[in-house]
This record gives structure tokens, C-alpha cells and sequence, in this order.
């Protein structure tokens, strides 16, 4: 099982930092984990993915040069520190995982989903 946490209420220009923990016989040193949010009446977007296949790591634009994914292997968790949040980050954000250790971006990569948990940013 995934689970996400570190959703809350924030202003824009304000910081979180999600958590994405595994259990379960999830060992997250041998998957690609990825965050994704889904905005209110669109669809889900990949946010930005960490591969411990080949060390990749990488973001939708929107996010580049204000959020952070990092994984503490040890402690099976990934991270998401998002900064300087705009209100157009308001989502739900999901964690997913890839067995394959392969997606990282594309939803339909992923089939291992965390429940999500909700980012409001006020303006």
C-alpha cells in the first residue's frame, strides 16, 4: 500500500512537503515513484517521478525550480517539498508507483496508487 500525506491549506508563496510511504512488500529502492495531482474538473498530471533503475528524476515544467522529489530508501518514502506555491497548485495530489522501475511522467505507467491527499494554495 502507498500512502500520501503533508496536504494542508497553504498561501501562495508558502512551502509543504509531501510524503509518500510504502508498505506492504513495497520496497520502494526498486521502483519508479511518481506524484501526480488532479485539479479540480481536469484530468491527472504528472508532477514529477523518481527512477531508481537508472537514477532518474524529472518534473513537469510547471514545477521546475520549485518543487523537489527525493527518496529516503531507507525509511521507504518519497518526498515532494513544493516552494513557493501558486494557487494554480491546488490539486489533490496522488503517489504512484511502477514495478516495472521503468514510467515516470505517464499515468498509465503506474498501476500501484496511493490514496490522495489535498493541496490548496490561497492567493
Amino acid at each position: 500500500q502507498l500512502q500520501a500525506s503533508g496536504g494542508g491549506l497553504v498561501q501562495a508563496g508558502g512551502s509543504l512537503r509531501l510524503s509518500c510511504s510504502a508498505s506492504g512488500g513495497f520496497t520502494f529502492d526498486r521502483y519508479a515513484v511518481a506524484w501526480f495531482r488532479q485539479a479540480p474538473g481536469k484530468g491527472r498530471e504528472g508532477v514529477s517521478c523518481i527512477r531508481s533503475s537508472d537514477a532518474t528524476i524529472d518534473y513537469t515544467d510547471s514545477v521546475k525550480g520549485r518543487f523537489t522529489i527525493s527518496s529516503d530508501y531507507a525509511k521507504n518514502t518519497v518526498y515532494l517539498q513544493m516552494n513557493s506555491l501558486k494557487p494554480e497548485d491546488t490539486a489533490v495530489y496522488f503517489c504512484a508507483a511502477d514495478s516495472y522501475n521503468l514510467g515516470c511522467l505517464v499515468e498509465a505507467d503506474f498501476y500501484h496508487w496511493g490514496q490522495g491527499t489535498l493541496v490548496t494554495v490561497s492567493s
